[in-house]
């Protein structure tokens, strides 16, 4: 456990800390939580102890490294310890550092902000922007705004032919993408959903299964690296 009595003058950025114990370890770098503070922690460096600032938009949990050892504020429980949330804005950017989307539509795209400049990103394909929970999701899950037939490009059948390799996975019917070998659609609720394989995987068309390539040979040869 840290103890610190005081600290008073900057190396490297941080704070070094005097009349203080030494660090656990005394040899590569290991961060850890300030008692009081959420925007701080403490950075044992080869036995050097620095007392750090998480940059704007960024608080320490000592798991997320989004930048520093520090992660996005929504993302960290600062239990008792106190957190800074004033933002310093940019345009695009609420905070420094962040994730937001893209315009207030069903999109794609979102930003990654960095130093307060927005970085454009985008979805794995057949997914969205979802705000709440700062990352890609499903289509069909944000309704409100979302039509998942126009973002995966499919329509689910209502019905499908008994004994059909679709009619298997009922109520969840799958379906093969046109020239594609690697992803599948699946159908939710009456929405479609684009899945992936996997890596090394591909669609055997004939069971609507992901298979190992030697299993499925048109596929063989389209294996993602």
């Amino acid at each position: 456990m840290l103890i610190i009595v005081s600290f008073n003058f900057s190396v490297n950025g941080g704070i070094l800390v005097q009349n203080a114990p030494s660090c656990p370890e005394q040899h590569g770098v290991q961060a850890y939580a300030h008692p009081e503070s959420c925007n701080l922690f403490f950075l044992c460096t080869n036995g050097t102890l620095t007392v750090e600032t998480c940059e704007n938009g960024l608080l320490f949990d000592g798991k997320g490294n989004v930048h520093n050892h520090c992660n996005y504020n929504w993302a960290v429980d600062c239990g008792h310890r106190k957190a800074d949330l004033t933002p310093i804005s940019s345009p695009g950017c609420e905070y420094q550092f962040g994730i937001y989307p893209d315009g207030t539509e069903c999109s794609v795209h979102y930003l990654k902000c960095e130093y307060g400049q927005p970085i454009p990103n985008q979805c794995e394909p057949g997914l969205v922007y979802d705000e709440r929970i700062h990352g890609c999701n499903w289509p069909d899950l944000l309704l409100e705004k979302c039509n998942p037939e126009a973002v995966v490009g499919f329509k689910c059948l209502t019905k499908v032919p008994n004994g059909s390799p679709a009619a298997r996975f009922w109520p969840y019917p799958r379906f093969a993408v046109p020239g594609d070998c690697h992803r599948l659609i699946t159908c939710v609720n009456g929405y479609p959903r684009l899945i992936n394989c996997g890596e090394g995987k591909v669609l055997d068309e004939a069971t609507l299964t992901c298979e190992d390539p030697e299993l499925v040979p048109h596929c063989a040869n389209r294996i993602r690296k």
